[in-house]
């Protein structure tokens, strides 16, 4: 029987899909910022403070969080929120945006293997053929038979992305009983203070955001750039990845949201004229499949209260 536009489920999976396409601009409107002169923690934390900043309300409304669940906030703030955005900010600084995002998806197989080696669960068949596929398909993507086509050391930023990432599911599945729109404003406002002691934005050269940066050749004003940032891949994609989540299972949100490395990839393509080549594009498809099953072979304490994006 099919679904009516009103229907749930329908609507769920509509904000989910809104909510992967959001996330996935925040790279292709971050890099020119920094090319502009910004550095990668500076626009992480103008992105985390301006979040914060619209958030606030919802913080305010749950200050009792502080008392009862310090070191969830803290953790939260710190690595699923702060983390994810300097490392994967930095990477795609000298590494194409998609090839970034790609390595960050690796996070749901680093979720496997701190079950399997740290806590020593085990963990299913199907979990261990993700693995290996996310493992294959990453190695077309970074053209190891090339001696690693891309910078090595943006490479392993993004890998610190993908295991901030995997922190980001461990920590939302502990706090599963805390309401989702505070823990993600207390994220973003702990991030936005952590961030802050590196960014050092007293000295960051705000006229750069009075300029101009350029999608595919074209001058656009910085802010508005940033403004999509901030209010688009930010608070929008953090808002309704939260309504997907109650309007879906959660296995099926947190699936939808790999659409989000295939939109940050085709946004590069169009506006940063960052192009994958066809063995890279095989490879990707095979790490987003890989990280997909290995995701819903995560035992359900895992995955049963993951939120959706990045």
């Amino acid at each position: 029987m099919s679904l009516s536009l009103h229907h749930p489920r329908t609507t769920g999976l509509l904000f989910a899909i809104a909510s992967a396409i959001c996330f996935g601009g925040s790279g292709p409107a971050a890099k020119p910022l920094i090319t502009a002169g910004l550095s990668p923690v500076q626009v992480a934390w103008l992105r985390l403070a301006g979040g914060a900043l619209i958030m606030l309300p919802f913080a305010l409304r749950h200050l009792d969080l502080v008392r009862r669940e310090p070191r969830l906030l803290l953790g939260y703030g710190l690595f699923a929120i702060a983390g994810v955005q300097v490392f994967y900010f930095a990477a795609i600084a000298t590494v194409p945006v998609g090839v970034a995002l790609l390595i960050e998806f690796l996070g749901p197989v680093l979720v496997l293997g701190w079950i399997r080696f740290v806590q020593r669960r085990p963990v299913s068949r199907s979990a261990a053929i993700g693995v290996v596929l996310a493992v294959v398909g990453l190695a077309f993507v970074v053209e190891i038979w090339a001696g690693l086509g891309f910078d090595p050391v943006g490479l392993l930023l993004a890998l610190g992305a993908a295991g901030c990432q995997a922190a980001y599911f461990l920590l939302s599945d502990r706090g599963s009983q805390v309401e989702p729109q505070a823990l993600a404003a207390f994220g973003l406002l702990l991030g936005a203070v952590v961030v802050t002691f590196i960014a050092w934005p007293w000295r960051m050269d705000w006229s750069i955001l009075a300029g101009s940066v350029e999608f595919a050749g074209t001058p656009l004003p910085a802010i508005l750039a940033l403004g999509w940032v901030v209010v688009v891949s930010t608070v929008l994609a953090y808002l309704t990845g939260i309504v997907a989540v109650r309007r879906l299972s959660p296995p099926v949100a947190g699936g939808v949201a790999f659409l989000e490395p295939v939109v940050a990839t085709v946004l590069a393509w169009l506006l940063l004229s960052e192009e994958l080549g066809p063995l890279q594009l095989l490879g990707g498809a095979v790490v987003l499949a890989g990280a997909y099953i290995a995701q819903r072979a995560a035992p359900s304490n895992v995955r049963d209260h993951e939120l959706v994006g990045i």
